[in-house]
């Protein structure tokens, strides 16, 4: 970032340079057409939606050209869609892409001398003050904003306003009266974005970066001692998001996005006068985590969709490499290995660029073949060193292990292997507990999907365990963290292995040049009965022998297609890609299903398959092997053998390896005559993490369900109920809010009603508030993303746990003619059926209504007198005007934000309650 000061010593840099001159012909080459034509800023609000800028075709995503406001065309079929969904889906991308342009004209203004540019720049900046203030701060889907439906966005939109502001000022190029304008908008922005911090997230450093920016504008030094300084600045996140393996905790895709924020927050802060990276701690920290994702990197150049990453994602993207070459400009230490990196990185094919929020540089033009520095933004030309790196230099990554994430890379020449029983990633957490992904001979044979869209009915598939290469018990997923408990890699032969273990399951695998041996074991003593692994072979599949199969039923609507077959001698799956190809073998006896399963996000529907075999007392395991090499008539593998911990591989030639695994080490036999390699590298079992700061309220909110004899009317009133000791949700501290606060109870309010009896719990809400908005049964749907609809409705959420059954909840709102809808809800053993009742408007103590359900529970007169189960009541609050509910009161207690809840509710936020 420059000071008005620092322009002639930048302009020196750029006559210097031939890369920053090239670069900065380039941005004032395409600068001209936005000087001699001005772009209008369209005054609508972005909306995040279902239907809003996909195809409904194939449901690809609409191509986004800023200079096509309301014709948007799929790329793959060609169809242009109209309509205020796809417009309001279109201006999310046209808002940051020209704050970009913005922040790009003044650059080329400052830098070139060019008034025209500086105008321009200051025609978008002074064209959103009014733009601005006219969109609604409502309807949001994560956090307050005015242009967009997520605050992340707002705060990546003022990174490159505020650009573009600074440099005009510092030009001398707004009056008075202009600076009024930008500084209230900025001064509103920065309330929204400074209440609604995220803690630990890749979005709040983003925030964190837009506060240090807001702080130079405003010459706050008490705000910019927050956002750089405080635990959920620049300084926390670089120190504790990054993790002491340097590896973001949310997984690469949000590694990536949060040290792009992290960077753009320092390039502030230098400005204001603090370089923490010339602190060499810190320093290191950074340098660290500029490289980590060099560390996980697939051999073909893209990240590992590991959680809610995207797949197939090219390190190459130039908003990735203005990472690494602000990094090699500001961290002398980590120069070298920056430049082999970054000299990789450029030799591999340019990847397309657009559709990317922090970076839309490319937006509407067709991507280059290669990438140099000169195809790189204007925040390269403000940031990255006159000198480019080194060619000469070669990157030779190395298999490596980060003990935060539990994360194992094992790598030899173009063969990669990982084994992750990371964390859960918190809210981009996926069901992979013990994923295998492999990546050889330039094919993906085993990937993780990663996500596509999160509005897409395909999400929970992507987060389900069946999208992966892991094991179940008994159909579930594994849960909780795991961890590895040994990893060696024996860089001469290219051999390692790796065991990690989650709960009773452990996975051992041992690779080797062109093979790869699977153990998967369940402890003795397991109370599961089946152990089941799945596999997602990448081409064509064919199964040896292929014969006896017979319909079977999974419990997931989107795999169908499924079939099982059983045989006693062994299974070889061949799989090819092209002239590649790829064989797993199942030795011994096999039970197999297949099936059709969506596949890779944007790709075609796949076969997977799942391995089943049952657990006894003293456990179970599955040995599988992976033939890399399988038409090669010297390595490729013949047959696969068992005999105890002893797994013999016999090559086409006759030879044999030899893999023996047990639970401190494994080792290698063979094939050539006397060639033995012993593997440990034991681990010690990590502490476990205890989070700073819990989201659990201090208190314990307790309440009292009174046993009558007959039951209550169940009509939609409180006749039969016994009304001794209510239940209330009228406190600011049970209120969940979104945009605005709670407006107290006079407005919104609650009263509850718990009776029981043997057999069932009954419940009587009486809600209070001005105005009621019924979803009626024949509703149009609102295709707003994957939650149900009627959470945007009068409504409630109710939630029951009685010893140690499984958590039930539902979802229970008024419908027409005084019934009642009722659907479980998500992540409980809850079924509609188990909930019956009726509603009834009511007027006598101000208006609302009065809500009666009848929920079975059977084992409710086996618990004692005074027995406590847990229980929790949620009341949404709808408003006239809105898309999505304004908030929700909680009995528990629960302040907060409701965004991205959904009627999702965790069993340790309920309170209790004790029979009466």
């Amino acid at each position: 970032m420059l000071t008005a000061d620092r322009f002639p010593l930048h302009r020196d840099a750029l006559t210097r340079s031939p890369d920053l001159s090239a670069l900065l012909d380039r941005l004032a080459t395409r600068a001209r057409p936005w000087i001699a034509s001005p772009i209008e800023v369209p005054r609508l609000k972005a909306l995040l939606s279902v239907d809003g800028g996909v195809c409904s075709t194939d449901g690809t995503p609409l191509r986004f050209d800023p200079h096509s406001p309301d014709a948007h065309e799929c790329p793959t079929c060609g169809t242009v869609y109209r309509g205020i969904r796809h417009d309001r889906h279109w201006v999310r991308g046209q808002h940051l892409w020209l704050a970009e342009r913005a922040a790009h004209l003044a650059t080329v203004g400052v830098t070139a001398e060019n008034d025209d540019a500086l105008q321009a720049a200051r025609d978008l900046v002074l064209a959103y003050p009014e733009v601005y203030f006219e969109l609604p701060n409502q309807d949001n889907v994560l956090g307050p904003s005015h242009l967009f439906f997520s605050t992340y966005l707002e705060s990546i939109w003022l990174q490159h306003y505020l650009t573009a502001a600074h440099l005009l000022r510092e030009a001398d190029a707004l009056e008075e009266r202009d600076l009024d304008r930008i500084s209230a908008l900025i001064e509103e922005s920065s309330t929204l974005i400074g209440e609604f911090n995220e803690g630990m997230s890749n979005r709040q450093t983003w925030h964190a970066a837009a506060l240090t920016a807001i702080a130079v504008w405003f010459e706050d030094e008490d705000l910019a001692r927050i956002a750089i300084e405080g635990r959920t600045g620049l300084l926390g996140h670089l120190t504790d998001g990054f993790g002491h393996d340097g590896l973001w905790f949310e997984g690469e895709n949000y590694h990536l996005f949060a040290i792009q924020g992290l960077l753009r927050g320092l390039a502030w802060a230098r400005l204001a006068g603090v370089d923490y990276t010339a602190d060499p701690a810190l320093a290191a920290l950074l340098g660290q985590a500029l490289l980590a994702p060099a560390r996980t990197a697939l051999p073909d150049g893209t990240f590992p969709a590991r959680k809610d990453a995207r797949y197939g994602v090219s390190l190459a993207h130039p908003a990735y490499l203005e990472c690494w070459e602000a990094g090699r400009a500001w961290l002398p230490e980590a120069r070298e290995a920056l430049d082999a990196w970054l000299a990789h990185l450029y030799r591999l094919p340019a990847p397309a660029a657009q559709g990317y929020d922090a970076w839309l540089h490319e937006a509407g033009e067709k991507p280059p073949e290669s990438r140099s520095r000169s195809d790189l933004s204007y925040w390269a030309l403000l940031t990255m060193d006159p000198e480019g790196p080194a060619t000469d230099t070669a990157w030779n990554p190395r298999g490596t292990y980060f003990a935060d994430q539990g994360l194992a890379v094992l790598r030899h020449d173009d063969r990669y292997l990982s084994l992750d029983c990371t964390s859960s990633g918190e809210g981009h957490g996926h069901a992979d507990r013990l994923h295998l992904t492999l990546h050889s001979g330039g094919v993906h044979w085993l990937p993780d999907p990663g996500t596509g869209s999160y509005v897409s009915p395909t999400l929970p598939w992507y987060r389900s365990a069946l999208a992966h290469n892991v094991p179940l018990l008994d159909g579930t997923p594994l849960t909780g963290d795991g961890y590895a408990e040994a990893y060696d890699h024996d860089d001469t032969t290219g051999i390692g292995w790796v065991r990690s273990r989650s709960g009773p399951v452990t996975r051992s695998v041992v690779a080797g040049p062109a093979w790869v041996v699977d153990l998967v074991s369940v402890d003795a003593g397991a109370t599961a009965s089946q152990l089941e692994v799945l596999w997602h072979p990448a081409g064509e599949l064919r199964v040896e022998p292929d014969g006896g199969w017979t319909a079977a039923t999974l419990d997931d609507s989107q795999a169908t297609n499924a079939e099982t077959c059983a045989v006693d001698t062994g299974i070889r799956v061949h799989a090819r890609e092209g002239e590649t190809a790829m064989a797993l073998h199942f030795p011994g006896a096999s039970h197999l299903l297949r099936a059709r399963g969506p596949g890779l996000p944007g790709g075609e529907p796949r076969t997977f398959l799942r391995r089943d075999t049952s657990v006894t007392g003293e456990g179970a395991r599955q040995v599988a092997v992976c033939d890399l090499a399988p038409d090669d008539p010297a390595t490729g593998i013949r047959e696969v053998r068992v005999t105890g911990d002893r797994i013999t591989l016999v090559h086409r030639d006759g030879r044999d390896t030899v893999v023996q695994i047990e639970s401190r080490g494994a080792q290698v036999t063979g094939p050539t005559a006397g060639q033995v390699i012993r593997l440990e590298g034991v681990l010690p079992k990590p502490a476990k993490h205890r989070p700073l700061f819990s989201p659990k309220p201090p208190w314990e909110t307790s309440g009292a369900a009174i046993g009558v004899g007959d039951p209550p009317a169940l009509d939609g009133t409180l006749d039969g109920f016994v009304t001794d000791d209510p239940l209330f949700l009228d406190d600011e501290h049970q209120y969940r809010r979104s945009e605005d606060p709670w407006e107290g109870p006079e407005q919104f309010r609650a009263e509850a009603h718990v009776n029981w009896d043997a057999e069932t719990v009954y419940l009587a809400v009486v809600v209070q508030k001005p105005d009621l908005v019924i979803r009626g049964d024949n509703a149009a749907p609102l295709l707003l993303d994957n939650e149900p609809d009627d959470i945007h409705g009068e409504g409630i959420q109710v939630y029951l746990q009685l010893e140690d059954e499984a958590p039930r909840g539902w979802l229970i709102v008024p419908s027409d003619d005084g019934r009642i809808r009722v659907r479980p809800a998500s992540g409980t053993a809850g079924h509609a059926a188990e909930v019956r009742g009726a509603w009834q408007p009511i007027e006598d103590e101000g208006p609302g209504y009065c809500l009666t359900v009848a929920i079975d529970c059977p084992t409710l007169g086996s618990l004692p007198l005074h027995a406590r189960i847990r229980f929790d009541l949620l009341v949404n609050e709808p408003r006239a005007g809105r898309e999505r509910r304004a908030g929700q009161l909680v009995w528990s207690g629960a302040s907060g934000w409701v965004y991205l809840r959904g009627d999702r509710h965790t069993v340790e936020e309920y309170g209790w309650l004790d029979l009466t």
